[in-house]
């Protein structure tokens, strides 16, 4: 049984690393407005910790087929039920969408003994934080895999800790990216000496805040995808058993950065999408090198989702691949997307988000030909 939290303000209290984080508005309403998430993919009789429970039955009740038979609790409510039924809760996990100072805090304050020392939160916190790091991908992931890949890729990463070291090469552009941002928000793209000058005030505070910076070359992008996994653990005997399971490809699409949506569509079909730009068993090997990859990461630091951003780029006039564009050390969209039922007798589907005076989940229908045209 798990206490399900939907915290989507992570990397950016991961990129602040205080203890008393406060998230900005939009990720509060963010929050607030989708707290239900978690229900998408709990079990029965989980439970999900919301701001408010009436308004989390109300702006889920368009997706409660999907949904599982979960418990929405406030902090006030789950206390309650907690010091009621200790026996039955007694062994609850505790699952965020991602581990974060933030979410550490709202353990705190529901009282869960597991979840009440600071210094073992503190510790768990580091490491997930410097795994989290682009850097930390750059260094670990994107090399091996550029280098197990039997196909043309790419992908550079330099990280930059002086902003003097920063310079603008004509017809060369760049993305300047913090170590630790959310959606877009830590981008920016240099394709002129204006957008040199004018940004480079904003590396300059990247660097006061977090050490340094990653400068990247800027690709012609074809097509985004992920790969999404989930560390587990499993106890045999007196040994705990650490792996790295495989879930399935997510292809989405973004805006500067910020993600839109997901094509909700079997295994079957979205590897018929992507074998459109490179071989399938491709695919394959790319797959198992991040398990070995990560293998010391779930038994060292991390038990819970993650995924690995990908995108098909053109390259000198021929596709390439970049194999690690990101790695995200938390749940994601792409989990959520795979989280909705889907067979091939189902007409083809998408899930966004939109805004207009909340956010709000969409998995829709749609009459373009998604699988086949590769429209979202």
């Amino acid at each position: 049984m798990k206490l399900h939290i939907f915290n989507p303000e992570h990397d950016i209290a991961l990129a602040t690393n205080v203890r008393r984080f406060t998230a900005p508005h939009a990720a509060r309403q963010l929050r607030s407005d989708l707290g239900f998430l978690p229900a998408l993919w709990a079990d029965d009789g989980d439970i999900v910790l919301v701001d408010d429970v009436e308004s989390a039955v109300r702006r889920s009740r368009h997706l409660k087929q999907f949904m599982a038979d979960v418990l929405f609790v406030t902090i006030d409510d789950f206390r309650q039920i907690w010091r009621q039924n200790y026996d039955l809760y007694s062994g609850l996990k505790a699952s965020p969408w991602g581990w974060d100072w933030g979410v550490a805090e709202t353990l705190l304050k529901t009282r869960m003994p597991r979840y009440a020392y600071i210094s073992f939160m503190k510790r768990y916190i580091s490491d997930i934080r410097r795994v989290s790091s682009r850097r930390w991908a750059a260094e670990n992931l994107l090399v091996p895999l550029r280098e197990s890949l039997p196909f043309e890729t790419v992908g550079e990463a330099k990280y930059i800790d002086d902003a003097s070291d920063l310079t603008f090469s004509e017809g060369h552009p760049v993305v300047w990216k913090a170590p630790w941002s959310s959606s877009g928000r830590g981008i920016r793209y240099i394709h002129d000496r204006q957008q040199f000058e004018r940004n480079l005030s904003w590396a300059r505070r990247v660097i006061a805040q977090q050490k340094g910076i990653m400068v990247e070359p800027y690709y012609q992008k074809v097509f985004d995808f992920a790969m999404e996994f989930e560390t587990t653990s499993e106890w045999v005997g007196d040994t705990c058993i650490y792996d790295v399971v495989y879930k399935g490809l997510s292809l989405f699409t973004t805006k500067n950065g910020a993600y839109t949506g997901n094509i909700i569509a079997t295994e079957r079909a979205k590897r018929e999408i992507l074998s459109k730009y490179i071989p399938e068993n491709v695919l394959e090997i790319h797959k198992n090198k991040i398990v070995e990859l990560m293998k010391p990461v779930a038994e060292d630091i991390y038990h819970g989702p993650f995924g690995v951003d990908m995108m098909i780029v053109s390259e000198g006039g021929k596709l390439a691949v970049h194999p690690c564009v990101e790695l995200n050390l938390r749940r994601t969209m792409g989990h959520v997307a795979l989280s909705i039922p889907c067979d091939d007798t189902m007409p083809q589907r998408t899930m966004r988000i939109s805004l207009t005076d909340r956010y709000r989940l969409h998995i829709e229908r749609t009459d373009e030909n998604v699988l086949n045209n590769n429209v979202l």
